[in-house]
């Protein structure tokens, strides 16, 4: 129960932030292009780089699992999936795994936009 705890609590933080950078990007870059989107991702991304980093070879702290569950899975969680998308494609990279990697890759990009069009698809078909 604590694990979940950390992961809901943190996942708000993310959240929050997200919508922060959002209304942020709005103001300074309007609403042509997702900046917000963009900024998140990139930011989301560095970050769980050096946690990941950090937790794997820096931090010997018996509480290393928690802080990584409020840390990635939460914080970073709610602030973007993209990270996690992420350091999963480095990590088959890194094992050498380049085939899958790459494949993983492509199947996220193009599975993910073609299952949000089926989805708007769907909605608009009963309007």
């Amino acid at each position: 129960m604590t694990k979940l705890l950390l992961v809901f609590l943190g996942s708000g933080i993310g959240g929050a932030a997200r919508y922060g950078v959002n209304v942020w990007s709005l103001k300074a870059f309007g609403p042509g292009f997702p900046a917000g989107t963009l900024i998140v991702n990139v930011v989301g991304g560095l970050a769980m780089g050096l946690i990941a980093g950090w937790l794997a070879f820096r931090a010997s702290v018996p509480w290393s699992q928690d802080l990584r569950l409020f840390l990635t899975t939460g914080i970073l969680g709610g602030f973007t999936t993209f990270s996690a998308f992420s350091l999963d494609a480095v990590t088959l990279i890194e094992r050498g795994d380049y085939g899958a990697a790459a494949l993983y890759v492509v199947l996220s990009v193009v599975l993910s936009i073609a299952a949000v069009a089926v989805g708007l698809a769907v909605i608009r078909s009963f309007s």
